[in-house]
């Protein structure tokens, strides 16, 4: 999150009080200091000229069915809006919900995606299937933003990166992205999920967009699947072309945050539960907490893990030897959960997993308790040992998702599985 001044309130205490100052904004009475579960469907008027107002847009901050949000999930996205410092957000089922309801609102036929190479593989597979249905994608080493400006043509409209890449932990040129996508007018796109708004706001890069899968950071405990979607407010969406007339009325600032609404919630129904949205909510209150932790730790073991004779490389970001160690420090309040690293002997990858005592041997991210997965037999199989070379990507690398455990706990099970 952005520094903050001595007379505003740190962001973990704004976040903890946000759901009774968002019910009082919304006129409740009960004084509940979390949002209640909103879990009907339908929502009914006295008078139906208001009724046709919310379906018109003239009528604001009411609801008429669920599968476009209830005032639970609306909570949690004015919480997420004041993380990254935004104009507004919109939530979803899935963090791939988040991202697949940006690529397929807000482009078409015949235009030009630019993103990076160092990418999820579930991302990089939507992108497939993206090309399938005649948009062009050209995916560049986005460490670079010559290699960005290199991609660009008079179709593109939008550039694509994550803040740090999950496994390899590349990191693009944040700044220098951001300055060629104002310079062309181009939706600058940045996935924001392994660093959360609580180490990182694409804002201050220029981005247009933010991605969150809420699933990871922000809710934290493993036990929520959720995404988001925030506008920064930076961009000029009345010059996009690719809005639905039907949307441009009122602020030109929601026009895009309206047509995904509209389109991926309304019409292809990828929609986040009140119940679930009240977990990520509460998730959320401890994020600035759980964030330090983790990433002191993460720092601490890929440290040891880097002077250990039978590592042959470790990937972090916060780590001198990172290729893009400059750009992490210069944007990242620390390095986050993630890292990962390469054995010696890459057949040995199996019996060191299988003799860590701590770990979680399973995918996913961004838990309380550390998880480890081999990467090349797993979530990166299907595309094939070539595609992983390119991708950079050892056949014996190791992912890590540090959770809350003690430090010296995880260094000396990590210490007695690489003897």
């Amino acid at each position: 999150m952005k520094p903050e001044d001595e007379s505003t309130p740190d962001p973990t205490t704004r976040l903890v009080h946000a759901d009774r100052h968002f019910d009082k904004a919304q006129g409740g009475v009960h004084g509940g200091v979390h949002m209640p579960v909103h879990t009907s469907v339908q929502y009914g008027y006295e008078r139906v000229e208001d009724l046709i107002g919310v379906f018109q847009g003239t009528v604001k901050g009411r609801f008429n069915y669920a599968r476009q949000g209830t005032p639970t999930t609306a909570a949690l996205e004015s919480k997420l809006t004041q993380m990254e410092d935004g104009v507004g957000t919109v939530c979803f089922a899935t963090g791939m919900a988040a991202v697949s309801a940006v690529f397929f609102t807000l482009l078409r036929t015949g235009d030009h995606l630019v993103a990076s190479r160092y990418l999820f593989g579930n991302t990089i597979s939507l992108l497939g299937t993206l090309q399938g249905l005649g948009v062009q994608v050209t995916l560049v080493d986005a460490t670079s933003a010559h290699a960005v400006a290199d991609a660009i043509t008079p179709a593109t409209r939008m550039v694509f990166v994550e803040t740090i890449a999950n496994p390899g932990t590349q990191v693009p040129d944040l700044a220098g992205i951001g300055a060629l996508c104002r310079q062309h007018d181009l939706l600058y796109v940045v996935d924001n999920t392994i660093t959360s708004p609580a180490l990182f706001q694409p804002k201050t890069v220029g981005a247009s967009l933010s991605v969150n899968s809420l699933t990871k950071t922000i809710a934290g405990h493993g036990n929520a699947l959720g995404g988001a979607v925030t506008d920064t407010g930076l961009f000029d969406w009345s010059g996009c072309a690719n809005i639905f007339d039907g949307y441009r009325q009122g602020d030109a600032k929601q026009w895009g945050l309206t047509q995904l609404r509209k389109k991926a919630l309304r019409d292809m129904g990828g929609t986040l539960s009140s119940d679930v949205a009240h977990r990520i909510a509460v998730g959320a209150e401890t994020l600035a907490l759980r964030i330090a932790q983790t990433s002191a730790t993460a720092l601490a073991l890929a440290t040891f893990l880097e002077s250990h004779p039978a590592v042959a490389r470790v990937h972090y970001p916060m780590l001198a030897s990172h290729p893009q160690h400059a750009i992490a420090k210069a944007h990242f309040a620390a390095g986050a959960w993630l890292f990962s690293f390469e054995l010696r002997d890459a057949d040995a990858c199996i019996a060191v997993l299988n003799r860590l005592q701590l770990p979680i041997k399973a995918t996913g991210m961004g838990d309380t308790r550390t998880l480890v997965i081999p990467v090349a037999p797993t979530i990166f199989w299907e595309v094939g040992a070539a595609r992983r070379a390119e991708l950079g990507i050892a056949e014996g690398l190791i992912r890590v998702s540090v959770g809350l455990e003690r430090a010296s706990d995880l260094i000396a099970d990590f210490g007695q599985a690489l003897a």
